[in-house]
């Protein structure tokens, strides 16, 4: 009795499983390693890019406002790593688009290198990767006057601050962060400078470590979006995706007004001034 012969495995779908937009790039995916070359995903891939498309969905509103009229939008993307946000941008909006530009700004230099390959085999014209800090980037001449939006997805610690910073002194129209790691309040508070109230009830909210980190994000997080609406802006702040996928899980998303809130700027004063933070934070915060 002859043995039956099976039949070769199905080839997989490239992207199976995926929630992929019309046009969107495999080829893209897989030089991201999102995908494997045979049009796998693993779970770590999958949690990468649900969070980027979940951003994705914040941000393609903006950039619609932005490229009204004609405008060519100019967005700089601080601490992108390996870019991933900024080339799903350009592949699901400023390609069809045909104007504007991405600036991708990382001080790791391989990654940077990385980028620029990637970009000009892809045919991504209108990309661009600078090897500088969020800081540097300010008064760097490879970067224009203006930028219409700011983003700062996981930018650890301080970054976050400066990357604000840079919105502001750019003009910038619509900033979106994702904030990450944050040290520094955690620090003060735990050298016990919060003198007014290290001797009240209030005082057990960060003498546990762990208590004492999620409040100085907390802190940290809150005088951030003060600031942005004692600046001029309309501020926002939601989840960027299900716990599930990160802690670092908090979405703040600021569009230029004008309307600069006194109210705003009393309350940044107030807090830093309770919590012993004006030494070291009032600079940066304009007080």
């Amino acid at each position: 009795m002859k043995a039956r012969q099976r039949s070769a495995p199905p080839e997989p779908t490239p992207g199976a499983g995926l929630e992929l937009r019309p046009g969107q790039s495999i080829e893209l995916l897989k030089e991201l390693h999102i995908l494997t070359r045979e049009g796998r995903i693993n779970q770590d891939s999958r949690r990468k890019l649900k969070q980027v498309a979940h951003l994705f969905q914040f941000i393609e509103p903006l950039l619609d406002d932005m490229a009204a009229g004609g405008h060519a939008p100019l967005l700089a993307d601080h601490g992108a790593g390996k870019s991933y946000l900024g080339f799903i941008l350009y592949d699901l909006y400023f390609r069809a688009l045909g104007r504007g530009h991405i600036y991708g700004i990382e001080t790791r230099a391989e990654l940077v290198e990385r980028s620029r390959a990637l970009a000009q085999r892809l045919g991504f014209e209108r990309m661009s990767f600078l090897n500088l800090s969020v800081a540097e980037s300010a008064d760097a001449a490879e970067l224009p006057a203006r930028i219409d939006i700011v983003t700062a997805l996981h930018a650890c610690d301080t970054a976050t601050d400066d990357a604000i910073a840079f919105g502001l002194q750019k003009n910038a129209r619509a900033m979106v962060l994702v904030p990450c790691c944050q040290a520094e309040v955690a620090s003060v508070l735990r050298a016990g400078k919060a003198l007014q109230l290290a001797r009240t009830p209030l005082a057990e909210l960060w003498r546990h470590p762990l208590h004492t980190r999620e409040l100085g994000s907390q802190i940290t997080n809150v005088l951030r979006c003060l600031h942005l609406e004692a600046s001029g802006y309309q501020v926002t702040v939601t989840e960027l995706v299900g716990w599930e996928h990160s802690m670092k899980n908090e979405l703040i998303i600021a569009r230029h007004t004008g309307q600069k809130k006194r109210s705003a700027a009393e309350r940044l004063r107030a807090i830093l001034e309770e919590f012993g933070l004006t030494a070291s934070l009032g600079a940066r915060f304009g007080i």
